[in-house]
């Protein structure tokens, strides 16, 4: 069997892909980046395509060529400056189902979410609910799956999201501490996707996958911290919905600069509504139960590797303000400051020079600041950093080599912020 796989280096597609390869399956992959597909599953046919751009059935033509069966795990949680959720989750995924039909692929597996349906309160449930009508009504031997908070070993999305709150040292903020959710083991999702594209009773049908246990969303936090090691909270603080949603809403503005933070106001609105589904059709059809979060852990171990990283997520959006601010605030202090700035070196250059190395270089400033803002311009802006910085120390020790010897190391400083620039590069991969 050939099989199509949309999102493919992502959390679920990366454990469908493995899957089905262990059972022999053929396996092609679509990615926005075929080279870092390649990179993370070397073993699959990797074809280029952005489900932005993918909306008519001729676009998808050629693409599934050969392909017996797809397997769509491609979805974003909200809109952004990298998606748009009416374009990738709705239209390029209704343009690749009438392309099967016209192409002859036969078999569709979606992967869609607990409470999905046309004109849900979520763009992100209302548009996977619009795929789903849609794969449905068509003539292909389709399944939609429905899995609930994904366990994982890799962290993105909402398992990235917990680790992160259970990293809080001593106090445990949790929002919507109450509301119900149930999980699922990635590699389950996996296996179930997998033996739908061969099990023809599951053929034409919704399943979800869940857990029969409901847990509370405090009772999920706690059992991460636990898990990864960290001491019992001294304090359980059950964050007030309007300060959460502030936050969320300030996440919201990160993602229209292009950052996929998970806390945004959609997780919010989909977590007030509970994550809760049925898990008793797919026992009845294949027999199988899903383990408990619990059990989930304890057949995880979590490493040094899992505490840094949850560590890291936590401080990483301060950081990256943090530097911005910084380089912002250093060109614009350089253009209010403007002749005293000149001033110190107007005595080696001239006037001209003066004039224009301040004007140039606090411009300068303000465009990195800028540029580690956006998500896609984040590490080229790190990298503009750090050979801005070496340039002011080149030119610091030529023109005034006295700062130096300053008490207030406006030279000396330099140093720490091209190692803060190489960190958060090393932070900065999402997947």
């Amino acid at each position: 069997m050939r099989v199509l796989v949309l999102g493919a280096y992502g959390l679920i597609g990366q454990a469908v892909v493995r899957a089905a390869l262990s059972e022999g399956v053929e396996v092609s992959g679509l990615a926005r980046e075929p080279a870092r597909g390649a990179a993370l599953l070397p073993q699959v046919r990797w074809l280029a395509g952005n489900l932005n751009r993918l909306l008519r059935p001729e676009d998808w033509l050629d693409r599934i060529e050969g392909i017996d069966a797809v397997v769509n795990a491609s979805g974003a949680l909200q809109s952004g400056l990298q998606d748009d959720l009416g374009r990738v989750q709705r239209d390029a995924i209704v343009a690749l189902i009438k392309a099967c039909e016209l192409r002859g692929v036969s078999g569709f597996v979606q992967i869609s979410a607990p409470g999905a349906k046309p004109g849900a309160a979520t763009e992100f449930l209302a548009t996977k609910g619009e795929a789903d009508a849609a794969l449905r009504a068509s003539d292909l031997k389709w399944v939609v799956l429905k899995p609930g908070l994904v366990i994982s070993p890799t962290a993105y999305g909402g398992t990235s999201l917990v680790r992160t709150l259970a990293a809080f040292p001593y106090v445990q903020p949790i929002a919507l501490a109450e509301a119900r959710l149930q999980t699922i083991w990635v590699d389950d999702v996996a296996s179930a996707v997998v033996r739908s594209l061969s099990d023809e009773r599951l053929a034409r049908a919704d399943f979800d996958l869940v857990a029969p246990q409901i847990e509370t969303l405090e009772n999920v936090v706690l059992t991460f911290r636990s898990w990864l090691g960290f001491s019992e909270p001294a304090w359980v603080w059950r964050v007030p919905k309007g300060m959460a949603m502030a936050l969320a809403r300030c996440a919201d503005l990160a993602g229209l600069l292009g950052w996929r933070a998970p806390l945004r106001s959609t997780a919010m609105k989909v977590l007030k509504d509970d994550v809760v589904a049925d898990p008793e059709p797919w026992r009845r059809a294949t027999g199988q139960e899903f383990a408990a979060l619990a059990e989930t852990l304890g057949g995880m171990p979590a490493t040094r590797q899992e505490r840094v990283f949850a560590r890291v997520q936590l401080v990483f959006p301060l950081l990256v303000v943090a530097f911005a601010a910084f380089w912002i605030a250093s060109g614009l202090i350089g253009l209010w400051r403007f002749d005293e700035a000149a001033r110190l070196i107007i005595d080696k250059v001239g006037t001209g020079y003066a004039d224009l190395a301040v004007l140039g270089g606090s411009l300068v400033d303000i465009a990195v600041g800028a540029g580690l803002l956006l998500r896609r311009s984040f590490v080229p802006a790190c990298a503009m950093s750090v050979a801005v910085s070496l340039t002011y120390l080149l030119a610091g020790s030529i023109v005034t080599p006295q700062l130096w010897g300053d008490p207030l190391g406006p030279l000396v400083k330099v140093i720490p912020v091209i190692g803060l620039a190489l960190a958060l590069v090393a932070m900065a991969e999402e997947r």
